[in-house]
């Protein structure tokens, strides 16, 4: 029997797709700084990034609720928006990885939990907003991640079955869509995990230690690419 293989690829966007944390960090450093508080390490603001700004202003400022905090958040948001993508990148390998799904025809696109004020500047930046698929963000619909809409509609625009995608992320929230999707979610170790959300307990297919353990879940031809040589092997 021949083994199942997807025919596009759809992402989240921080901490699976791109390393944004430094852009992330820098902002919350910048505000910390602000409220005379001392800054923190990239180390320890990494793995909430994947929660949102919600979770990375809270860690900077732990017990402050109320209007003071929708204050830090905001001023957070203004930070970051003006400096969305000085140090944020492709995770290593994840550029090879495209170029190879690009090369052989195979659509992919983001789903994201992030604003669209945000998430399209720094695609732009990047010069991945053009080379996508689709890009759904955050406010892109009223339904977001663990909701499967969003992935659902981002199927439908590339025009690929939901049943013929997976779905790639570092969080519990994108498993859960995924698999509400009819999708295949695989998860990242690269990304930004937090031991305290148990991974080992998420209902992923799999685990990627690096970007190129996707391409044996996708369905390329046989023809070689110079994408193929950048990774070493032609699955």
């Amino acid at each position: 029997m021949k083994p199942w293989r997807a025919r596009a690829a759809l992402f989240d966007l921080d901490g699976t797709l791109l390393d944004t944390a430094p852009d992330l960090a820098a902002a919350l450093n910048v505000l910390l700084r602000e409220e005379a508080r001392a800054p923190l390490e990239l180390a320890v603001i990494r793995p909430h990034v994947s929660s949102g700004a919600v979770a990375v202003v809270r860690a900077g400022f732990p017990g402050v609720t109320g209007e003071p905090f929708e204050r830090l958040r905001h001023r957070f948001l203004e930070l970051y928006r003006a400096a969305v993508s000085v140090h944020s990148r492709l995770f290593p390998g994840f550029e090879a990885v495209l170029a190879t799904l690009e090369a052989r025809g195979l659509p992919w696109g983001i789903v994201t939990n992030k604003a669209r004020w945000l998430t399209e500047p720094l695609l732009i930046d990047l010069g991945l907003h053009s080379r996508a698929a689709c890009v759904l963000s955050g406010d892109t619909l009223p339904e977001r991640k663990p909701h499967p809409r969003p992935l659902l509609v981002a199927a439908e625009q590339i025009g690929v079955a939901a049943a013929d995608c997976v779905f790639v992320g570092d969080a519990l929230r994108d498993v859960q869509a995924a698999r509400a999707a009819g999708m295949v979610p695989l998860a990242v170790r690269f990304g930004y995990l937090d031991p305290a959300d148990h991974p080992e307990t998420w209902p992923v297919e799999a685990w990627l230690e690096v970007p190129a353990d996707l391409l044996p879940w996708l369905h390329l031809s046989a023809q070689r690419t110079n994408a193929d040589d950048a990774l070493g092997a032609s699955p």
